[in-house]
């Protein structure tokens, strides 16, 4: 089904591949107060990718947008009701209730409606990685504390300015220790990739010698 960013179509989807909309920017925005009637845009860079019109009453948000569904254009225009949960050092948090299953939530994604990741049956990307994968970013992230150049095949660097010795010599350390372990997973997985292919040739091989 396609609709207002609709995502890949075929294998697992992730809720990058969606146009989201998220109560946090919109109430930051002053879009969930009252009264308050005009248009929310998606951009890339300075271009206008899509955008809807949303009117707010007190706790409810009305969309309006028009989407392709199955192959046709169609307008759209739905409430979406709105929850407030008291915040620990005073204030309230918005949040939305799934137009589609009434669970609570900070961000609906889009398609011929917008509803939340449990009912689109989204992942996020990051569930994605393989371990090895999350290892490399967590020494990225590591390397970034530090000012070293990102890349795990790149080597140590000085301690920032500022950094307290024990906490350099703690990052330092968790850093090459993550190393090791990143680049004992690329090993394997090149292993991995190695072994698979000889498969394939010993099979092509097999396959040869039985034409002859």
């Amino acid at each position: 089904m396609g609709g207002l960013g609709s995502g890949r179509r075929g294998g697992k989807q992730f809720t990058s591949d969606y146009r989201q909309l998220d109560v946090r920017k919109l109430h930051k925005a002053g879009v969930l107060e009252p009264g308050y009637l005009g248009r929310w845009n998606w951009y890339r860079g300075d271009e206008v990718r899509a955008s809807i019109v949303a009117e707010a009453t007190s706790g409810v948000l009305a969309l309006r947008y028009s989407a392709i569904c199955q192959g046709e254009r169609r307008s759209y225009s739905y409430p979406v009701h709105l929850s407030w949960t008291n915040c620990t050092y005073g204030g309230a948090r918005p949040w939305f209730l799934c137009p589609k299953c009434g669970r609570r939530v900070a961000i609906l994604y889009g398609g011929a409606r917008f509803v939340c990741r449990h009912c689109r049956q989204l992942a996020y990307p990051v569930q994605r990685e393989s371990d090895n994968y999350r290892t490399i970013r967590r020494v990225d992230a590591i390397r970034k504390r530090l000012g070293w150049r990102p890349g795990i095949f790149n080597g140590t660097g000085w301690k920032p300015k500022g950094m307290h010795w024990r906490k350099f010599w703690r990052l330092r350390a968790e850093c090459i220790e993550l190393t090791a372990a990143g680049l004992e997973g690329i090993s394997r997985e090149l292993g991995r990739v190695s072994g698979a292919l000889d498969a394939v040739e010993c099979r092509e091989l097999r396959r040869l010698s039985l034409r002859e």
